[in-house]
């Protein structure tokens, strides 16, 4: 089966499909043999669409949709409310056998999570999931994507006590809209002086390539 990654952010709109993209694209151009997978989206009419189409497509995937998502909900809202609206929970056995059936056919899935950690997935009588229980039913380790500027130690550093509490690996941290400016650049400097995890790269605005270093990049789906 193959080996994965866990694209999680310190919040909603933060960009972590537009990294998963181009982490993809990177892979791939690499000789990389990469899918994508994402348990549950929210906010689209259907996989064309949505997020998981955006990555297939700028990823030059190919990748069959059905494969893309497990839950797909049209309600831009919490994915544990667009559930209850839709009267379609998410259940996580079937995000497993969904994982693994695309695994089966990629050497490397970089799965995108929904909204921030703290993310409720499904909350009522029968179940309360969060998107730690998807992390951690898929036994993978995460990148952390966060906007490069004001506001982000803050966000960051929670983010990261709050999955190191919750025992999830983090291999780094990406940052996204970086443009270069001094507030970034001691950002990036605080941030793994707080949390003591590497800063792997930083996109800017409209890029249309990852860039990373080849070691970063193979330490990332290192085998636990």
């Amino acid at each position: 089966m193959g080996k994965g990654i866990f694209i999680t952010g310190t919040g909603t709109d933060i960009g972590k499909t537009y990294v998963a993209a181009l982490l993809i694209k990177k892979m791939r151009d690499m000789g990389m043999n990469t899918g994508y997978y994402k348990g549950v989206l929210s906010g689209a009419k259907n996989i064309s669409e949505s997020d998981a189409g955006y990555v297939n497509d700028l990823a030059q995937i190919g990748q069959e949709p059905e494969t893309l998502v497990s839950y797909l909900y049209k309600d831009a809202v919490s994915p544990h409310l667009a559930s209850k609206l839709k009267g379609n929970p998410v259940e996580l056995n079937q995000i497993k056998r969904d994982f693994i059936h695309v695994s089966e056919k990629y050497d490397y899935v970089v799965v995108e999570g929904s909204g921030g950690i703290v993310c409720p997935i499904r909350y009522d009588d029968e179940a309360h999931i969060f998107l730690e229980d998807i992390i951690k039913n898929l036994e993978l380790d995460t990148l952390i994507v966060a906007n490069a500027g004001l506001g982000t130690i803050n966000a960051v550093v929670l983010t990261v006590e709050y999955m190191r509490q919750k025992n999830i690996g983090i291999k780094g941290i990406i940052m996204n809209h970086y443009t270069g400016t001094i507030l970034q650049k001691d950002n990036i400097k605080m941030i793994e002086a707080l949390t003591g995890l590497t800063v792997i790269s930083l996109v800017a605005p409209n890029d249309e390539e990852l860039t990373i270093d080849p070691t970063m990049l193979s330490e990332i789906f290192k085998e636990k």
